[in-house]
């Protein structure tokens, strides 16, 4: 077995804690991960949960529903960062309702969606799409659609606007961008991990 790392678990020539910047999150995250997602190395919920103050990560594919009323607390205090209906207009982070807490699915989206249709508690939650963004930074793995975002980037955009603070986020964006330029550097390298 190769050495990994005592804090993010990665085998030590991908360690990614030179990347982590401690940030102090207003609105704490709960992020719900498909198992398959947490074994993905190049998955950036990693680098995410140990930056954030207050990011709660719960992996599975099929929650308890006691439990997971319990994460999501009284009705109305959670927000689900995913999209609306198609053809649904996007609203500002200005005409939400203010939460207690933001919810993310992360996976790919196959199994965002099924991580959604399996629990009806996700299903009741209000949903909050985030307007256009910048173009993502996640070369490392391929997306479906122009639109999409690693969790990460999704996370630190939509708290940035949910909190009206979106520099407050940029040092963690631009050592995600460091760090994905490392992944992929070792990939071009031959060195894997």
């Amino acid at each position: 077995m190769r050495p990994v790392c005592s804090r993010c678990h990665l085998p030590l020539p991908a360690c990614l804690c030179a990347w982590v910047r401690p940030i102090a999150n207003r609105l704490p995250l709960l992020v719900l991960q498909h198992p398959q997602e947490a074994a993905q190395a190049k998955g950036s919920l990693r680098l995410l949960g140990l930056s954030l103050s207050a990011c709660r990560v719960q992996v599975g594919d099929s929650f308890d529903p006691a439990a997971l009323t319990a994460w999501l607390g009284p009705p109305g205090s959670s927000l689900l960062l995913y999209p609306d209906a198609p053809g649904a207009p996007p609203r500002p982070a200005d005409a939400l309702p203010q939460p207690a807490q933001l919810v993310l699915l992360d996976g790919t989206w196959r199994q965002a969606r099924a991580l959604l249709r399996r629990h009806p508690a996700l299903q009741a939650l209000p949903r909050w799409a985030l307007p256009a963004v910048a173009p993502s930074r996640y070369r490392i793995r391929r997306a479906q659609q122009p639109a999409q975002r690693s969790t990460l980037e999704a996370a630190c955009t939509a708290l940035g606007q949910l909190e009206d603070r979106p520099a407050h986020y940029a040092p963690l964006l631009a050592a995600f961008s460091g760090w994905v330029d490392a992944v992929a550097a070792r990939a071009e390298a031959g060195c894997g991990g």
